[in-house]
Parts: structure tokens; sequence; C-alpha cells
């Protein structure tokens, strides 16, 4: 008897389960607004401001390797109740390949600022609809309307950064001041590159005296037969964790992006990030909407949290770029202040006015982008 009660206690406890959650669980909206949401890292969750409606369940993204808070991606699940799919790629070039080729479902990409235009023109891109981006306000000013955007109709900023020469300055005696030093004999066979053409093309042609952007075939083909020249002497081209080998003590030199340096000299103090006399490259990563993105509100509700100032700094914390989010600065200095500190204080990731102004950005050469391909193509294909 004792037991026939206990089975049907049980069986009365399923019912009432399974009814609680056909009318709680009947949509991510209504999971979402239970409560705050802790990340499996123990980060809770900042509330969306403003909570915007989504209908889609899904968002599809295809993003660069190593540039997002796990907390940040965690933080848009728990909160909207929905799934982040997630692809990633190790250059642009990689990214628009993929992308022109179509049949991807992707909503959201990230391409860098010379890769706008050609978008535009190949018509993969949509116009983005600002009433629906309530905190585009966040970011500073100095990183909206940019050259390549007008307006930012087809864009909003995400991080930015330089690419200059990191050396570990204990294990290499003559530390490189230009790029040109680094076809020195000495560094032969120690060094790590940017897996990068136009930003590896674009330096190359700065040790000629030639803007990195020139569209000239002689002075394009000039490039290519000095780079060809340096080729031999890289270890290892990398962009997912270039950082890695710098680390590890396999390479002592290179040239690598903000983020990468940043975390290097943090491990360890000795590898530094040495501004180049010719100047360094200058770049803008940014959000942009394919078109024809079947959960574009999702997109926008991604783009609109992830813009919040106590979700953005979570960039400062864990990867380490330019960052051009006044409302995360600002709640980090606030509240994280050791976060902020860090960031303000390291001429990496807060780079001397000299250094941007003596930097150069890569733009779209339009016709002349297959000379910079085949120079790709011809120079690195063999290695």
């Amino acid at each position: 008897m004792v037991k026939s009660k206990v089975f049907k206690l049980l069986a009365l406890l399923v019912v009432m389960s399974l009814a609680l959650a056909a009318c709680g669980g009947g949509g991510a909206a209504t999971q979402a607004s239970e409560g705050p949401k802790v990340t499996s890292g123990g980060f809770t969750c900042p509330e969306p401001n403003p909570r915007v409606d989504v209908k889609s369940t899904e968002l599809n993204v295809f993003v660069w390797t190593e540039y997002f808070p796990p907390d940040m991606i965690e933080c848009f699940e728990l909160v909207y109740g929905i799934k982040l799919n997630r692809d990633e790629y190790s250059s642009n070039e990689e990214m628009y390949a993929k992308v022109s080729a179509g049949g991807t479902a992707y909503d959201l990409v990230q391409p860098t600022d010379y890769l706008i235009n050609l978008m535009i023109r190949q018509g993969l891109l949509q116009e983005l609809d600002h009433a629906q981006l309530q905190n585009i306000g966040n970011f500073d000013a100095g990183w909206m309307d940019q050259p390549f955007d007008p307006g930012n109709k087809y864009t909003i900023p995400y991080l930015a950064g330089t690419d200059a020469i990191v050396v570990n300055t204990d294990a290499v005696e003559n530390i490189p001041q230009s790029w040109a030093d680094l076809w020195k004999p000495e560094y032969a066979g120690r060094m790590v590159f940017l897996d990068d053409s136009r930003a590896v093309i674009g330096m190359t042609l700065l040790t000629l005296g030639y803007d990195p952007n020139t569209t000239d075939p002689a002075q394009i083909e000039e490039a290519k037969n000095k780079l060809a020249e340096l080729v031999p002497n890289i270890k290892v081209f990398d962009s997912d964790s270039p950082k890695t080998p710098l680390i590890a003590g396999d390479v002592d030199l290179g040239m690598v992006w903000t983020g990468e340096a940043f975390v290097a000299n943090q491990e360890n103090p000795a590898i530094q990030f040495v501004y180049p006399s010719e100047g360094s490259i200058l770049w803008q990563d940014n959000w942009v909407m394919l078109k024809g993105a079947s959960h574009a509100d999702a997109a926008y509700a991604w783009m609109n949290y992830t813009m919040q100032g106590d979700v953005f700094w979570l960039t400062l914390r864990d990867f380490q770029y330019i960052n051009p989010n006044k409302a995360a600065l600002e709640y980090a200095k606030v509240n994280q202040p050791e976060v902020y500190k860090a960031y303000a204080d390291s001429p990496i990731t807060n780079p001397p006015a000299e250094a941007v102004a003596n930097g150069h950005g890569i733009e779209d050469v339009g016709d002349a982008t297959p000379l910079y391909d085949n120079v790709w193509v011809e120079v690195k294909g063999g290695e």
C-alpha cells in the first residue's frame, strides 16, 4: 500500500512538471525573463537594456578566431534563450571566399574595414536599420562614419587595432625598429607572421617607400620580389593564435595584432610591441549583416546586447584590442578598475598618439585586388 501511494505521488509530480514545462517553456522569451542568469564561469549576466522582441531561436555568425569572451556568448544565449551558432575564420580572404561563394546561412560576419566596399559592390550586405540599434550611441564618434562606410549604413564597429613588430627582448639582441629590419639574416627562422595578405604585402610596400594601397602594377611587382626574400625566413604564419609560439619560445619576433601582443606581454613582460618607423598597419573590424539574413531579429538583439557597456567591457578582460566602445571603457573604469588600468596603461592597447598618426589603413584597391591575390599565391603558396 505504501509503495502504491509513493508511485502515485511520483506520477503526479511528473505530470505537474510536464505541465509546468509546457506552460513556462513554450518560448525562449518566456524562459529568458525568469531571474538573473549566471554563466558556467560564474559571471552574472546583465539584463538586456533594452530587451528587444525576438522570434528567432538561433543566430548564425561567422567570426574571427579567439575574439569573443565566452561569458559574452553564454550570456546572450541565457538572457534571450537563443542558440548562437558560430563558425570561425582566420583571414578576411577566407571569410570572403566562403560568403561570396553562396550557400551559407550566416546572419552576421566580421570583415575588416578594407573589405567592406568590396562586399557592398558584390551585393552581399544589407543596410542596417539604426532604429533597431538602440545602443549604437555607445561607440566613440571617432570610430564611426568611417570612409569605408559613411553614415554606418552597413557596419557597426567591434574592435580595432594595429599590426606592428613583436619582439622578445630577452632573446633578441638587436631590437628591430622598422619593418625593413625584419629582412636581416639574424632573424631568419625566428619569426611568426600573420597569415594576412594585405597586411604583409602592405608592410612590404612601406619598406619600399610606397603606399600600402598602391594600384601601380610595377610597385606591386617590386613588393612581390622583396617579399619573396623574406618568406623563407618566417618560421610560421599564424592568424589563429600567433601569441602561442611567442609565449612557448618557439619564435622570438615577428608581426602580430594588438590583442595577441598584449596577451603575450602579460605572460612574459619581455615580449614588447614596437611601432615601426615606416608606420604600423591600422585596422577596424566591424559587424555586417548579410543580405537575406534569416534571423535578423536575433542579429539586432545580439548587436544591441553586446554593445552594452556592462557586457562589452568583457573584451577588455579577455581579448584586449583598441576598444571603440566608450560605454564599456567608462563601465570598466568604475567597476573593474584593475582591468581598465591594464588596458589604459599599456602602449599596446592604448598606443601613443604619434604611433596612430604615423599608421596606415588598408583600403579597398578595387580592380588591383587580383594583383595582390597573385602576389600572395606566388610568394607564399609554396611555403
